[in-house]
């Protein structure tokens, strides 16, 4: 990434790291890591002045919600939203796996079998796909553009199998053994993912009741007394 006058106010590793992160947010976004960065400190900084001015406390308070701001609007901004994207592209990859491996078990070359799935699958992990060919035909080779793909993905195990296509595609080893393994391994890991969140559900549930049902029961409880004291 080219650093230009207000990059340079920056230290290059946060640069890059934030760089990192953007690219991956996917081919849709079209949010540039300077724009994130410029607008933390400016957001901070009216928080700042904002505080200070309206709060009798700002003195203390200004500078304490700036700084947590500061540092905490990574995650709200990228961290969050790139977790978020991962377990979306990973259900969506299980679909489009199934198809390409159809495709394949056709006969069809690994770039043909890819061209036919995107062309009929719209999804987020079909556009990411096709950026990749779109790089193929500006004249990368298909292995530089999935490795150049899987920058953009957030999900181990979609690079693990994007890795297996490269490498199925180099070596000449049977794809179609690889993307069947990969598949069973991406339904497994839905299915495990599933279990995990049916798991979570008493813990959200006994949460939930302590935040809403204790206090109206201790409100009910309560009412007799409140009113014999407002009366009296």
């Amino acid at each position: 990434m080219s650093r230009g006058i207000f990059a340079k106010i920056y230290p290059k590793r946060t640069l890059d790291r934030v760089d990192k992160k953007v690219k991956l947010m996917g081919v849709n976004s079209h949010v540039k890591a300077l724009t994130i960065l410029n607008l933390r400190v400016f957001i901070s900084l009216l928080l700042f002045i904002i505080i200070l001015l309206v709060s009798n406390m700002g003195y203390i308070l200004a500078p304490v919600i700036a700084i947590l701001f500061y540092y905490l609007s990574e995650k709200l901004l990228l961290d969050y939203p790139i977790k978020r994207r991962a377990r979306k592209l990973e259900k969506e990859s299980l679909f489009f796996f199934e198809i390409l491996l159809l495709t394949l078990e056709s006969g069809r070359s690994l770039g043909h079998a890819l061209n036919l799935t995107t062309q009929n699958i719209d999804s987020e992990i079909s556009s990411e796909f096709k950026e990749t060919l779109l790089q193929v035909k500006l004249g990368k080779s298909l292995n530089e553009a999935l490795n150049d793909m899987k920058m953009r993905i957030p999900s181990d195990t979609i690079n693990n199998a994007i890795l297996n296509m490269v490498e199925s595609n180099m070596f000449g080893s049977d794809i179609v053994v690889s993307m069947t393994n990969q598949i069973d391994y991406l339904r497994q890991k839905q299915l495990l993912d599933v279990k995990a969140e049916i798991n979570k559900l008493p813990t959200k549930v006994s949460i939930l009741s302590v935040l809403f049902f204790v206090p109206i029961m201790l409100l009910i409880i309560l009412a007799p007394v409140l009113i014999d004291y407002l009366g009296g």
